[in-house]
C-alpha cells in the first residue's frame, strides 16, 4: 500500500512539475487604478492557490476556537477535580467452573 501512495505522490509531483514547465509564459494581472503585475503563469496560479488555502484556514479559525473552548469546558482541570470515589474491595471469591 505504501508503494502505491508513494507512486501516486510521485505522479502528482511530476504532473505539477510538467504543468509548471509548460506554463512559464508571462501573463499580466491587472489590478485596480492601472496597476499591473507581470509574472509567469505558474507563479500566478501558485499565488492564487496559496491565497485561497490561507483564506480557507483563516475562515476556519473561529470555529476551531469555539470547539476547543467547548472541549475544555467538557473536561475539567485536574487541579479542580474531586478525588475519585473508592470502590469497595471485592472479596477474593473463585469463579465457578462451567465444565468447558
Amino acid at each position: 500500500m505504501r508503494i502505491l501512495v508513494w507512486a501516486f505522490r510521485a505522479f502528482l509531483f511530476f504532473t505539477l512539475f510538467a504543468f509548471a514547465l509548460n506554463n512559464s509564459h508571462e501573463v499580466i494581472v491587472r489590478w485596480f487604478f492601472g496597476h499591473a503585475w507581470r509574472a509567469p503563469l505558474v507563479i500566478v496560479v501558485l499565488v492564487a492557490f496559496g491565497s485561497g488555502c490561507a483564506l480557507g484556514v483563516l475562515a476556519m479559525v473561529p470555529a476551531w476556537w469555539k470547539h476547543r473552548r467547548i472541549a475544555r469546558r467538557a473536561v475539567p482541570d485536574e487541579a479542580h477535580d474531586v478525588a475519585p470515589a473508592t470502590t469497595p474491595a471485592t472479596p477474593n471469591v473463585p469463579m465457578p467452573y462451567d465444565g468447558i
